[in-house]
This record gives C-alpha cells, sequence and structure tokens, in this order.
C-alpha cells in the first residue's frame, strides 16, 4: 500500500480513517468484488427493486443485454463503500453522487472500484472524488464524481463482524410442486413392504395429500402391526398380502408391469432387493436404458433447482451406463419444466487428464451429444463442481462454457462421490430433496430410512409428474 493509499482494516481487525488534513489531490483508494447471483438476489430484497431483468433469466435472455445483469446501483453502493472505508473511511459524511452507467455488470464479473481526489475545500473540509468502476477487461462500467465531507478527527475502530445472510428466496418449493401436481389426480402406488412406521406413514400422507392411492404390498400382519404400533389408519388402503420382502418385490413389479399401478416406492426392504424385481424378464418393466436414480435437490445457496446423479444405484457406471444416466436425467429435467437442461459432467478437474477416467468419460459424452447420439440438454464437461454451479469460478479459470455456473444437471463420477455430495447438501446445505428411479417402464419412489416426510412428499409428487406425463409418451 502507498502513502496515499487509503486505509484498510489492519490485521488486528481494526478499521481507521484518514482526516482531511491527512488527505491530498491525487491520493487513490480501490476496493475488488466479484458479483454472484446472490449479490443480484439480496440487492433486490433490500432496495424492493424486482425489475426481472435482474432477477429472471428467461425474460433477461430477450432483452438487448441477453442475460441478468446487476442493478446498476450495486456498482454505486461499492463506491460508497470506498469512501465509508478506505477513503477517507469513518466519519465520511457523503453529500452527493453522480454517476454514469456506461456497461453492464453480469454475474462473475470482477469490478474494480477506485475513488481519487481531484478537489480540496480548505474552509468547509469538502473533498471532491472521482470515481472509477472498471471490469477484469479494463472497460469502464460506471464514471461519476462524488462529494463528502471529510473527518477532522481520527477514528480507529474494530471492523465490524457482518452477520451471514441465507438466502431462501424457494423456500415454498414442496407446497408450490404439490399445487402444481394435485389437480392432475391421484395415481395408483404399489407401496413394497411398508412395514415400518416411516414408509407406511410416508405412503399415507400423499395418500392424504390426494397425490397417490397406495396399494400396500406385504405380509399382512406386519404391516397391520406397524400401523397400529404409529396409530396409522388403514381403512380404505388396499393390502397385497405376501409372505415376505423378495415375494413384495416381484408382487409389486408384477402390478406395474400388468398397467395395475403407475408406480412404485420403496418401503422397508434393500434397494438391490426392489431393482432386482423390476429387472426381471417376467416383470415387463424394463426399457433400453439402464435404471438411474436422481436427486432433484434445492439449497439456499443456489438460484435453481438442480439434478444430482446417479447417486443410489450405478456403483461405477461405464461409460455407456453414464450415457443412460445422462438421458434419464435430461428426461426428468423436461419432465418439470426445463426445455434445455444444462448438464455439467463433473470430475476433479476442468482438463482432460488420462489417468483420470471421469475426465476421459465427460469428454466422450460431450461428443456423443455433439453427434446426437445423446439429446435433449447441452452437455459440458469435465467440469469440477465449483466451475459448475459458480459462474465467478469458471471466469476465474478462463472457462467459457454455456454450463459452467447455471448447470441443471450435475453427473458424478460414481456412486461413492454422487452420494457424498447429495448427503453433504441436505444435512450441511438445507438442501430439499426428492428421490427418483428412471428407466423403467414405471416411476420408482426410492427414499431413505432417514429421509424426511417432505422428502418422501415430494418425491411422490415427482413420480406423480412423470407418470401422468407417460401415459401420453411412455420412456
Amino acid at each position: 500500500m502507498s502513502p496515499h493509499d487509503g486505509p484498510a482494516p489492519t490485521s488486528l481487525g481494526l478499521i481507521r480513517n484518514r482526516t482531511f488534513d491527512e488527505i491530498a489531490v491525487g491520493d487513490s483508494a480501490s476496493i475488488q468484488r466479484t458479483l454472484t447471483a446472490q449479490d443480484i438476489q439480496l440487492f433486490a430484497v433490500l432496495s424492493g427493486d424486482v425489475n426481472p431483468q435482474h432477477l429472471d433469466a428467461e425474460f433477461a435472455a430477450s432483452t438487448r443485454f441477453h442475460g441478468v445483469i446487476a442493478h446498476g446501483m450495486w456498482g454505486g453502493a461499492l463506491i460508497s463503500a470506498v469512501l465509508g472505508t478506505r477513503l477517507p473511511g469513518p466519519g465520511t459524511v457523503y453529500l452527493g453522487q453522480s454517476l454514469k452507467f456506461l456497461r453492464p455488470v453480469r454475474v462473475g464479473d470482477t469490478l474494480t472500484v477506485t475513488v481519487t481526489v481531484v478537489a480540496r475545500d480548505e474552509t468547509k473540509k469538502r473533498l471532491t472524488l472521482a470515481c472509477a468502476c472498471v471490469n477484469q477487461a479494463a472497460e469502464a462500467v460506471i464514471e461519476g464524481e462524488a462529494s463528502v465531507l471529510a473527518p477532522t478527527e481520527r477514528i480507529e475502530r474494530p471492523a465490524a463482524t457482518l452477520p451471514e445472510v441465507r438466502m431462501n428466496a424457494d423456500g415454498d418449493g414442496l407446497p408450490r410442486l404439490l399445487a402444481h401436481v394435485q389437480p392432475m389426480g391421484a395415481i395408483r402406488v404399489a407401496v413394497v413392504h411398508p412395514c415400518d412406521a416411516l414408509s407406511l406413514g410416508g405412503a399415507l400422507d400423499a395418500r392424504a395429500a390426494g397425490l397417490i392411492e397406495p396399494v400396500l404390498v406385504g405380509p399382512r400382519a406386519r404391516v397391520e402391526s406397524a400401523a397400529a404400533a404409529a396409530g396409522l389408519d388403514l381403512a380404505g388402503v388396499a393390502l397385497e398380502d405376501v409372505p415376505h420382502s423378495h415375494a413384495a418385490a416381484a408382487r409389486a413389479a408384477e402390478l406395474a408391469g400388468q398397467g395395475r399401478v403407475e408406480a412404485l416406492m420403496k418401503g422397508s426392504l434393500h434397494t438391490d432387493e426392489l431393482m432386482s424385481a423390476v429387472l426381471q424378464a417376467g416383470a415387463n418393466l424394463r426399457t433400453k436404458r439402464r435404471l438411474s436414480h436422481c436427486f432433484l435437490m434445492q439449497t439456499p445457496a443456489y438460484p435453481r433447482s438442480f439434478i444430482i446423479t446417479d447417486a443410489a444405484i450405478n456403483i461405477a457406471p461405464t461409460l455407456e451406463e453414464k450415457a443412460d444416466i445422462v438421458r434419464n436425467a435430461i428426461e426428468l429435467a423436461h419432465a418439470i419444466g426445463v426445455a434445455q437442461p444444462r448438464v455439467a459432467i463433473l470430475a476433479a478437474v476442468e482438463t482432460v487428464n488420462p489417468r483420470m477416467p471421469a475426465t476421459l468419460d465427460a469428454a466422450a459424452l460431450c461428443k456423443m451429444a455433439e453427434r446426437g447420439q445423446i439429446s435433449g440438454g447441452v452437455l459440458d464437461g469435465p467440469l469440477a463442481f465449483d466451475n459448475a454451479v459458480s459462474a465467478a469460478a469458471a471466469r476465474v479459470k478462463g472457462i467459457e462454457s454455456p454450463v459452467a455456473g447455471q448447470a441443471d444437471v450435475l453427473v458424478v463420477p460414481d456412486l461413492e462421490s454422487g452420494n457424498m455430495l447429495a448427503k453433504q447438501l441436505e444435512y450441511m446445505g438445507d438442501a430439499a430433496t426428492a428421490g427418483i428411479v428412471l428407466g423403467a417402464r414405471v416411476p420408482i419412489v426410492l427414499t431413505s430410512r432417514a429421509d424426511a416426510r417432505d422428502t418422501r412428499m415430494a418425491s411422490c409428487a415427482i413420480a406423480v409428474l412423470l407418470a401422468h406425463r407417460w401415459r401420453t409418451s411412455p420412456p
């Protein structure tokens, strides 16, 4: 820092000003800030400016700027930050400001904001400062002039610790999803071996919400005992009596293959036991595609719902199997209203490395999409997780991609990495989740014993959405 730079917080967490007498014409100070989607959302919350140019990606794409841009006064607020914390710093009184907005600021742009003293009024202790914001390409974004009353006494204070702000704009996701699918009408669902309170209660909750008409398939004595222990009423609910979980899986698959139910829902049996029954040739549930699982997730830290796949079925998928995993995820994205999903093929790095098979698979999948072997979405990879979900991270690494920073689908290298990612987002990232298996002739609701009621409800709602879609466009 040169002698004429404005002060910054010290290593001890202090913030200092410079008095009028210590400031000369030509002194300057700067800060740098990279715009995130959360910055735009938070500024909209604080200002009340909900212009769709800043918040609605679909609308913004049709404007002259061809995408979402920041509010102009977001940059103006950064100028205020330099004046109030750097030059002159604490004790400054902001008197006036003129600004010209020269270029739009987009998510991932890094602004360098500089104020430079151009005039001093000794009598009134006022300063006039030229203000400039330039982006990472050294292009002028904002220019202007500020007038301030400079402090006359030295101020040194501990730098304030700001509270953490968490955006949760889509917290009403489940109610909106339920409101969307309930008018479609309930579907008949075979609930496989619901012999504990969680799986049985989840099915009855979905019934009460108007999503499903459950057909309970399991040992009658165990199902009724679980209901009695949990205080659940089975009146009016169909129950197919079978001797054990293996028979329950086989019977449920048979019902689905005969068209007597439109979906399957896992109860208190192992996933592989249910999947094995689905894959039996006599069940008539197989398609040309491999079965794969999709987590549909929504987290406060990301501005859109997204899909993680496959984190529950395919342990170490081959390239051919990954192609089906991608196709299934694209089909789910279409069902939830994403016309052209952006699919990020994840790896640990964003470059192809022959010693990292996941990067080779990613490159091959993208080439398959180019040649029409995978359709309906836009693929890119390999992409590291940060580049897939953060435009700023992608820009720093020089990645130009229609997917980076705005992925709708995250395709993981294997089950272990996918399962850990999904569980981390759920338990430490406050993500809402739904789980569904695609690739069969009916959707399969696959939930964990630890899943919350909302997760089970959302998963049933996705099954309803798919079942109604497949009535006219079977998989």
